[in-house]
């Protein structure tokens, strides 16, 4: 069936964090205005509709009536495998996976079980901030191999800094971000390999964030890391129909690991975790049904990004920014206007009343830049870029 991405579904009133969670991004300090005006492009789900055969599946669900202690059944790891094996050439095993409700909740798990207090985790800022709290808050410590950034706005890997890193005694973990939030940046296979190759000789663990692999441009291709690894005893995988389909408030991680005693501590300090029948079913039914929705929404998320960088460059000339090559955020550099990121945080989320997310959020490395989340309908996204660039004309 074909989809209707430019359609606008009002969100509000129905528990979203993102458009009725007004006072609680007040609270934690996101920003200061939020009414029934603003427009929320900061966090990383969709105003867009899920897969159609997953509506079905639902539905099928809620008409059961009956909504008790559920299980995994043998359908739920075979659509799995299925996936991995079709999009990706990934021979998972049942025994390979543990559930986890979440990515962030799986980090910080890992985090837990595989590390002591006091030693160092490599992370690779500027980085999705929950890996820096997952670390900071988990009593260790991060090392920051910081991505080097170049004229273009292309990000690199610093490879002698994270051998350095890695090298460290106290160095027991790495967090991975592939595709990588929030610059974009989908590593390939020798970067892949060499940062393996790198942590398996130094005693490494690596804790790889794989979510938004489905999420890329028509023109790229994602490699798990496991694909190119000479071993993947040290890999702690984490995938989720989450961001893929959007159904981040289903609560679904599956955490891929092969060696048995590594998934085993991790399965032990993880705990026994229920699905959800919503989730099994929503679970199923995406990964079995939801490749045609996927391609349209890729082909649609390209094509806003797309307009996107020529509005900014008739527009807003002085902010640097690039097609990502995979995820759904766009990574804008305020730097040329020359102002303080106060001043352009006031401008944004304000005055032209769009709230973002302020990239020191992601470390100082991110301090002149703004991350925006554009999977929804592109008349609002239109409107949003069309507020701020009025806020910004006297500078240009």
């Amino acid at each position: 069936m074909k989809y209707n991405f430019d359609e606008v579904i009002n969100r509000r009133n129905t528990y979203s964090m993102k458009w009725d969670g007004g006072e609680f991004l007040k609270e934690f300090g996101l920003t200061e205005r939020y009414d029934e005006d603003t427009i929320p492009l900061f966090t990383a789900d969709m105003d867009l509709p899920v897969p159609q055969p997953m509506i079905d599946a639902l539905h099928k669900t809620v008409d059961h009536r009956i909504f008790g202690y559920s299980i995994f059944p043998n359908e739920y790891f075979e659509a799995i495998q299925h996936w991995f094996k079709k999009r990706h050439d990934w021979d998972i095993k049942k025994e390979e996976i543990v559930f986890s409700p979440g990515t962030v909740h799986a980090v910080n798990v890992a985090v837990r079980a595989l590390t002591k207090p006091g030693e160092g985790i490599i992370i690779q800022r500027p980085v999705y901030p929950p890996f820096t709290s997952g670390v900071e808050g988990n009593g260790r410590v991060v090392r920051n191999n910081a991505l080097k950034y170049d004229e273009e706005g292309y990000y690199t890997i610093d490879f002698d800094d994270f051998e350095a890193k890695a090298k460290e005694e106290t160095t027991t973990m790495f967090i991975l971000c592939n595709p990588h939030n929030p610059t974009g940046r989908i590593f390939k296979e020798d970067e892949l390999k060499r940062l393996s190759d790198i942590c398996a000789a130094n005693g490494v663990v690596i804790v790889a964030d794989e979510i938004h692999g489905d999420l890329i441009r028509q023109d790229q291709t994602f490699t798990p890391i496991v694909k190119v690894a000479g071993t993947t005893d040290h890999i702690v995988t984490c995938t989720a129909i989450n961001k893929t389909f959007n159904v981040a408030g289903l609560h679904c991680t599956n955490v891929i690991i092969t060696n048995p005693e590594l998934r085993k501590k991790y399965s032990q300090a993880m705990g026994m975790n229920l699905p959800s029948p919503f989730m099994v079913s929503a679970l199923i039914a995406a990964y079995h049904e939801g490749e045609e929705w996927l391609d349209q929404l890729k082909e649609y998320i390209d094509g806003t990004m797309e307009w996107v960088v020529n509005f900014l460059a008739e527009n807003m000339p002085k902010v640097k920014v690039r097609i990502p090559e995979g995820t759904y955020v766009m990574w804008m550099d305020f730097s040329g206007y020359g102002i303080s990121p106060e001043e352009v945080h006031d401008r944004i989320y304000n005055k032209a009343n769009v709230v973002l997310e302020d990239g020191k959020m992601f470390g100082q490395e991110g301090l002149p830049f703004q991350r925006i989340c554009i999977p929804s309908p592109r008349p609002i996204i239109k409107e949003a870029f069309e507020r701020i660039a009025k806020e910004f004309e006297d500078l240009n």
